[in-house]
């Protein structure tokens, strides 16, 4: 009986430790060793299933600029567009992920934008021609954007093996995925980027005085 009872308390402490969620410290550098901000990372699970975690992002329009500049969601979750300027903006993308148009407004559209397919979106403003923004929508729950230092964290893994993938709007080839497979036994992993020289404009142009500038 003692020997059975020790049998199930073992295995009953396999099954949670194999529960366990993890984070992982992911850091992005371009070639020369710089980290590289806005890179997206996601975690794609070598076997299992993939949760529903569906979360709603928000991309704003502020100082004439898409904020955040790179976005992620899930398969299947919403975005807003609120435009926090005081011109309006005409939102659209054209990207086959997903094709959709917000029409000249201003406050927040009530309809939001469901991304029923995983890909690259681009954002663009029909008003200012500057405005980019990319939205990343991938098949997982599990992803994060890197910042300033390069780093982004994924947290809240479950314990096993998968294939981390980044992307960035800078890739030199824009299809192209940069990827490790991983257990959730490492603490850090680094990847090194080939990207394309920065061309985006950070900053608005000067007020042209028609009201939309």
């Amino acid at each position: 009986m003692r020997g059975n009872f020790l049998s199930a308390v073992l295995f009953l402490l396999c099954i949670a430790s194999s529960a366990v969620a993890e984070t992982i410290a992911v850091t992005v550098k371009d070639s020369r060793g710089t980290p590289v901000q806005d890179a997206v990372v996601y975690a794609l699970p070598v076997s299992g299933s993939v949760l529903a975690a569906r979360r709603q992002a928000v991309v704003a329009q502020r100082d004439k600029q898409f904020v955040p500049y790179v976005s992620a969601v899930q398969v299947g979750s919403a975005a807003q567009f609120p435009n926090e300027d005081t011109v309006k903006h005409h939102v659209y993308s054209f990207s086959p992920a997903k094709k959709f148009e917000l029409p000249l407004y201003a406050g927040t559209p009530t309809e939001s934008i469901v991304f029923d397919q995983p890909g690259v979106v681009t954002l663009g403003c029909n008003i200012h021609d500057w405005m980019i923004g990319y939205i990343l929508v991938v098949p997982t729950p599990w992803f994060a954007i890197t910042g300033g230092d390069g780093t982004a964290r994924l947290r809240d893994l479950p314990a096993g093996t998968y294939d981390l993938e980044v992307w960035q709007p800078r890739l030199r080839n824009p299809a192209a995925r940069s990827r490790q497979r991983i257990t959730t036994t490492q603490n850090s992993v680094t990847f090194q980027l080939e990207l394309k020289p920065e061309l985006r404009l950070r900053r608005s142009p000067a007020d042209a005085g028609d009201g939309y500038r």
